[in-house]
């Protein structure tokens, strides 16, 4: 007779097979927060690794000169000069004062976006639930939108989770009504509107959202009044960067003037967030107005939040037009998160139809749409994923180091060159006067600041920068006249011009500038034209000036005598 097998002997072999099916159920159920998890860790990877492979840009030399200056000069510099994104220069000043330099200023970048991916993720389920959210941040993780201002050194990064933070916080408040929850929201929106001018867009979506939504007003509407009188200072910056628009010299339409071109802006922010191809956003478009509609009819309450966020720009462009200044894609990368939202709740609409082979259809979907996405990504701005040619680094680096050994601490520069940044980095006294280009008041204003007599004036070219229609990798050397007032340097696609003697007036410094530009003009560089006109207007206004003065003057004596 057999023994008998007990129960424990015959489950014996079936235990390693019930821990891998416990498993897998367990990672099932984390899904959510492991595909986030590999998001954000495959966006602060690449970010990390291309930290540098984007070339150094103006806008970047600009925040990390202006943040070379005391914390009250900065603040003056921003708040009454420039005007825009306090928070952004402040975080540039921090990064100048503690040596980071342009690596550490990309680095903020860098945090910023990475940051955003889960809390893009924590919005998108907030919204429209785990699964809708995990896609909306696996096609957001592959955008060029969401790479490039990871490496940028900008304030976009920082604008998209700045925003991102305050939509979730909103909803948190609405949804606790209490006065830690809307405490908190007033310093997630604050700090957005600090870090863009848009972020005044931001609040008015989310305070449409507010009334549409009906959310109790008892503790909404103290909290909108706080961020009303406490943005007072952001506010006013917004008035003087709207104001030098008017004064700008840049070429081509300002505004955006009717229904098409308002149409084919939203295309373009449409291409930017996903491809520009004419295969990929016209689905792409289908499937976010879908989604959206689909949203609206499940989860009315939380996804008229995307609505609205939508909505308001775009009120806004018809109706104010944005001010003087078309915008660009990036200026509505708040609504960024919104869009891959409504895109992914319309591909998961799409995938049902396949009902059984609904996941695999996802999959396989995603599986495309994020490599059409890099690959616009390369087409739009390549050196970002293949870096600079290395004929250009040399280039870049002997012209630096060439400016570090020649630069005097009272310099007058024009623009803010990716070379001076380079040159103040190796250690030259690379002088904090920089005129600006493409604004001549701001330009003459600066020149007459200045401590008098000035010293000598310095300009760059460029030959391979992105605004040239043909970029090259060499530069002739080319000497403005007179040609014994110029001291020339040619390194690559790079010119330096500097003047043999101090500049000492502002009437000098605007004529030598002219006949500098000129070159450049001769080149058919691509800002050539733009800082021409700067140079000719600043020198009309400044003669003005000078008559004004004048018969001021005389009108003085004659009344005295």
């Amino acid at each position: 007779m057999r023994p008998a097998v007990s129960n424990q002997a015959v489950a014996a072999p079936t235990k390693p097979l019930d821990a891998l099916l416990v498993r897998l159920a367990e990672l099932r159920s984390r899904g959510f927060e492991l595909g986030v998890a590999a998001c954000t860790f495959g966006v602060g990877a690449f970010l990390v690794l291309q930290l540098t492979a984007w070339p150094p840009h103006e806008d970047e030399t600009l925040a990390l000169f202006v943040g070379r200056e005391s914390i009250g000069a900065m603040l003056r510099t921003v708040l009454d000069q420039r005007g825009g994104a306090p928070l952004h220069f402040l975080l540039a000043w921090v990064v100048a004062h503690t040596g980071g330099g342009l690596v550490g200023l990309r680095l903020v970048s860098t945090v910023f976006a990475t940051a955003s991916v889960p809390v893009v993720a924590a919005l998108g389920a907030r919204l429209a639930g785990r699964l809708t959210g995990l896609v909306a941040t696996v096609l957001l993780s592959g955008s060029w939108m969401l790479l490039f201002h990871g490496v940028y050194g900008r304030m976009y990064s920082l604008f998209l989770f700045t925003s991102s933070l305050s939509m979730l916080a909103l909803l948190n408040a609405a949804d606790r009504s209490s006065r830690r929850a809307w405490g908190l929201w007033v310093l997630a929106i604050l700090a957005c509107i600090a870090a863009h001018p848009y972020g005044a867009l931001v609040l008015a979506a989310q305070g449409v959202w507010v009334l549409v939504a009906r959310v109790p007003l008892r503790r909404a509407a103290p909290a909108f009044a706080l961020v009303a009188v406490a943005g007072i200072p952001f506010w006013r910056t917004d008035l003087v960067l709207a104001g030098r628009f008017d004064v700008g010299v840049t070429s081509g339409p300002t505004r955006l003037n009717g229904p098409g071109e308002i149409a084919r802006y939203l295309e373009l922010v449409a291409s930017d967030f996903t491809a520009g191809y004419t295969a990929v956003v016209t689905p792409v478009l289908l499937l976010a107005l879908a989604g959206l509609v689909d949203l609206l009819r499940r989860w009315p309450r939380r996804a008229t939040l995307a609505a609205s966020a939508a909505a308001t720009p775009i009120a806004a462009l018809v109706l104010a037009k944005l001010g003087s200044a078309a915008p660009m894609s990036r200026h509505l990368i708040f609504i960024f998160p919104f869009f891959m939202l409504a895109v992914a709740r319309g591909l998961l609409l799409a995938a049902q139809l396949a009902r059984r082979a609904a996941p695999a259809v996802t999959c396989l979907v995603v599986a495309a749409l994020v490599p059409a996405e890099v690959a616009w990504g390369w087409h739009k701005t390549p050196e970002l994923y293949r870096g600079e040619p290395r004929a250009r680094v040399a280039a870049r680096a002997a012209a630096s180091a060439w400016l570090a050994a020649t630069s005097r601490p009272d310099d007058v520069l024009f623009g803010y060159e990716p070379l001076y940044l380079q040159a103040w980095e190796r250690g030259g006294h690379v002088s904090q006067t920089v005129i600006p280009r493409a604004d001549s008041k701001l330009a003459l204003k600066t020149l007459e600041a200045i401590r008098k007599p000035l010293g000598h004036g310095v300009w760059m070219f460029d030959a391979s920068d992105t605004t040239n229609l043909v970029r090259r990798l060499e530069i002739p050397l080319t000497y403005p006249q007179p040609r014994s007032a110029f001291q020339v340097r040619a390194f690559g696609p790079f010119l330096i011009v500097r003047t043999v003697n101090p500049t000492r007036s502002v009437r000098t410094y605007l004529k030598l500038s002219r006949r500098v530009e000129l070159v450049g003009e001769s080149l058919s560089l691509g800002d050539a034209d733009v800082n021409l006109l700067t140079v000719e207007l600043a020198a009309d206004r400044f003669a003005h000036e000078q008559r004004a003065r004048a018969l001021a003057q005389a009108s003085a004596r004659a009344t005295s005598g």
